[in-house]
């Protein structure tokens, strides 16, 4: 620290600020280690940024969204012309086992998160399936707190990622990127009912309070 010239405040400030970004991990009587250096603060910044917005209307979530969708749709075109036939048969396997899910009435939303990142693998972008997952954990924490989107039916969920995989298994880039489209209009639309839900209930919550208040004030009157 003397020869940086910085006091023991400082560092252990900055030390603060690079445990904060996941760079480095404090562990306390042990030492300070190199971090994950993963994507963490940037989940817990979108989080919080779609909660605070959402509570002005739907158009946060809605963001994550398009983010999400302009990802995949861009990139399912060079997954087309590199996925191997054992990618495919990963991809398979999820599908039958979400199928499987389906049917014994267990929802399966690891396994959904888990066919969109293993979708993107074969382009070799480590970034890609981390970008993908952050989004994912952000949707479905807002989701969580602010109003989660009905789930389809588990035969609609299998068959929009089945549709996926057939295209691809038939290098079909523009078919692929049309089963992707669809898939996330299903999440739109189900993304759009819920914040009309939410709406109202806040709607009919205001109603009441004011109704509540007008009561005690004629009260209050007579």
């Amino acid at each position: 620290m003397e020869s940086l010239g910085a006091g023991r405040n400082s560092v252990r400030e900055a030390l603060k600020a690079l445990q904060a970004l996941d760079i480095v991990e404090i562990r306390h009587g042990h030492g300070t280690y190199v971090g994950q250096v993963s994507l963490a603060p940037l989940v817990d910044g979108l989080t919080f940024r779609t909660l605070v917005r959402h509570g002005e209307g739907p158009g946060a979530l809605a963001e994550i969204l398009q983010v999400r969708q302009a990802l995949e749709e861009g990139l399912i075109r060079r997954v087309a012309a590199t996925v191997t036939e054992p990618d495919l048969d990963r991809l398979d396997a999820l599908v039958r086992r979400m199928e499987t899910a389906g049917r014994a009435g267990s929802p399966f939303p690891e396994l959904d998160r888990r066919f969109h990142e293993s979708l993107y693998a074969p382009l070799g972008n480590a970034l890609v399936p981390q970008l993908l997952g952050a989004f994912w954990t952000v949707f479905r924490r807002v989701a969580g707190v602010r109003g989660r989107p009905a789930d389809p039916a588990p035969d609609v969920t299998v068959r929009r990622h089945r549709a996926i995989v057939t295209a691809l298994r038939a290098r079909d880039a523009a078919g692929a990127q049309h089963a992707l489209s669809v898939h996330f209009r299903d999440i739109d639309e189900r993304a759009a009912r819920a914040a009309r839900a939410a709406r109202a209930a806040r709607a009919a919550r205001a109603a009441r309070a004011a109704w509540a208040a007008r009561a005690v004030r004629e009260h209050g009157a007579g």
